[in-house]
């Protein structure tokens, strides 16, 4: 992802955030048969505070990318959209798209079955938690038994990256009051509505003008 310093994202805390609000990522390796991608829920570990995630892989997509061999890149994608020039006003301009985005790259650690176990359990608990009439992992109908013949045809990992490349484009380049047009058509019903992308925008042009 080609870098911008006006759009370059550094905060770790920013960046926690993108990744425990967009879980659902996509997992890239370069391999001798050539590039390779798969997609997989990830969570931030939890026992620290950096961008150190969590997660597995289905075998046998461990042996695919080489899991634990090779450099991995992880691509989070946070909220995106379609900008039309016609919302800067009666000025040259074309098409863009908005987005928030980071590229964190690293050689993951393959995780003991044990560790594994639990991600899963949390994986389950994050999402599961929010349902009315929520089913654990471990609770029935599943027996043990169940659980951990799952857990084997798995591969945990957890990965700290050693390179993080990240960006925001979100209008930093405009005005105030296209900034403000902008994000009123994202909020708006026309066919471009993108309620998140909006909220996005809000957040950080606020947080660029405060002192």
């Amino acid at each position: 992802m080609r870098q911008n310093p006006s759009f370059a994202m550094t905060d770790v805390a920013e960046l926690r955030r993108l990744v425990d609000l967009n879980p659902w990522v996509t997992l890239v390796s370069s391999t001798p048969e050539g590039l390779v991608a798969s997609h997989y829920a990830v969570l931030l570990d939890q026992e620290r505070d950096d961008l150190t995630i969590v997660g597995h892989v289905g075998k046998p997509d461990d042996m695919v990318h080489g899991l634990g061999e090779r450099e991995l890149l992880v691509v989070v994608q946070g909220p995106h959209g379609y900008i039309s020039p016609g919302w800067y006003g009666d000025v040259q301009s074309v098409p863009t798209w908005n987005f928030v985005s980071a590229h964190l790259t690293g050689v993951p650690e393959i995780l003991p079955p044990e560790e594994n176990l639990r991600v899963l359990d949390r994986l389950v608990t994050r999402f599961e938690g929010r349902m009315a009439e929520p089913r654990m992992m471990w609770e029935r109908p599943n027996d043990p038994a169940y659980v951990e013949r799952l857990e084997r045809g798995t591969v945990g990992f957890r990965l700290t990256p050693s390179r993080v490349v990240a960006k925001r484009k979100l209008s930093q380049n405009k005005s105030a009051e296209v900034v403000e047009t902008v994000i009123a058509e994202l909020s708006a019903d026309g066919p471009y509505s993108n309620a998140a992308l909006a909220r996005e925008m809000r957040r950080a042009h606020d947080a660029m003008a405060r002192p």
